[in-house]
């Protein structure tokens, strides 16, 4: 290591405590500007507040990006095993939960926050606020930053953690993409990830809050994009919950390049489609006399009811059952098993958990994070074209790239 080694990390998120930790106990002297009053408050958004801090299903088919084989490396070198090791070090207890995601033992992401920033007060690392950087000169040797209160500070050694676009009110502007830019670096152009998505009905309003467990799929030019389980939320834009969340980055990809995307809903993913045409058919035949709404109550929400027999051509909902053909029959079971809906949008980046797109891997060193254009120059985490799935996926990234980052910018 450099003798007095300065290194100078701008954006206290994940990535970037993570990259001072480090470069911290390699013996650098280290400052984390940060541009909000406090450091790693999107930490404490993470995993509805519980902080799902990593996954033990660690693959790189859960990541996406132009060049997605160059996270490969990085994930490898400072892997799921060595981050569990890392905070387990520092005092957080983990369990595992379904999907192979990992939690703290204590189900608060403050837990993971607060031990993070023990030991960096530990390492004697300076954390200063309410800093935004708005200019990285790179000099013959090291670095200036110039402040938006004009004040500067230098170092040896930089790495950039500010972020993507995603929860902007968390800190994340993409701020970061122009002072990378100003210094030569090229942007894939970013769309929001992991957000939920509007859609065009009439309807929605009457859905809002209805909830179910099933399959949704996405559609462009009639073939299946991708398909994910779970629970399904409608709401009065659209449509949420953790499977709509996995899938938004093929919406936003395709809604980019002006392509015409549908939702498709399975709404008994249990059962193929001829079992629930059989079961429809008993279920109608019991009571025949029965209204064709009333007999739904208590197989569907009794919200959905109306909707779903409307939108299946059934005009009149209140006749008996005796009366329904085995056409109107099937028409409901496609409703129920291939409901589509047009997708117009997601919601905004305020709503977006990461950003997809970021700097171009192409011009950073795929072992140790360092720009390829301006040496000792670093990134790490959201800013950088690599972005995960839901599930804990996106934070060990943001560990994995901080830490090697850290490490390497205190080498020779």
């Amino acid at each position: 290591m450099i003798k007095n080694l300065h290194v100078l990390v701008i954006g206290g998120g994940a990535a970037g405590l993570t990259a001072a930790i480090a470069a911290g106990r390699n013996g650098a002297k280290v400052t984390i500007i940060e541009k909000l009053d406090r450091v790693g408050k999107k930490i404490l958004a993470t995993g509805n507040g519980r902080c799902n801090f990593t996954n033990i299903n660690m693959d790189l088919k859960f990541f996406h990006g132009e060049n997605v084989r160059f996270a490969q490396g990085i994930l490898q070198s400072f892997d799921v095993e060595q981050t569990i090791s890392f905070f387990e070090y520092l005092g957080i207890a983990h369990k595992i939960e379904e999907g192979g995601k990992v939690f703290p033992m204590s189900d608060q992401a403050a837990s993971v926050l607060d031990v993070l920033r023990y030991e960096i007060e530990e390492l004697d690392i300076k954390e200063q606020c309410n800093s935004e950087v708005v200019s990285i000169q790179a000099k013959d040797k090291g670095f200036k930053l110039i402040l938006k209160d004009k004040q500067t500070i230098e170092g040896d050694k930089v790495i950039l953690t500010t972020g993507g676009k995603a929860s902007p009110q968390l800190g994340s502007d993409g701020n970061g993409y122009l002072l990378a830019k100003s210094l030569g670096h090229r942007v894939i152009e970013t769309i929001p990830a992991l957000v939920q998505l509007k859609l065009k009905a009439p309807f929605l309003k009457a859905l809002k809050g209805v909830k179910f467990i099933g399959e949704a799929a996405i559609i462009g030019e009639e073939s299946i994009l991708r398909k994910e389980a779970g629970e399904i939320l409608f709401t009065d834009y659209g449509i949420s919950g953790p499977p709509i969340l996995q899938l938004s980055r093929k919406a936003a990809e395709g809604l980019k390049n002006k392509k015409k995307l549908y939702i498709q809903l399975d709404m008994f993913p249990h059962l193929q489609w001829e079992e629930l045409l059989e079961m429809l058919q008993i279920r109608l035949g019991y009571q025949p006399q029965k209204a064709l709404d009333f007999s739904f109550i208590g197989l569907l929400n009794k919200r959905l009811i109306p909707v779903v027999l409307k939108e299946a051509g059934i005009k009149n909902p209140q006749k008996k059952c005796e009366t329904i053909s085995i056409d109107e029959i099937e028409k409901i079971v496609d409703q129920l098993k291939q409901w589509r809906i047009e997708i117009v949008d997601t919601q905004s980046w305020r709503n977006a958990q990461t950003t997809a797109g970021g700097l171009d891997v192409e011009d950073i060193d795929a072992k140790t994070m360092e720009s390829k254009l301006i040496p000792g120059l670093y990134f790490a985490g959201e800013i950088v074209d690599i972005d995960g799935d839901c599930g804990g996926f996106n934070l060990q990234w943001a560990w994995s790239s901080g830490y090697i980052a850290g490490e390497a910018a205190t080498l020779l």
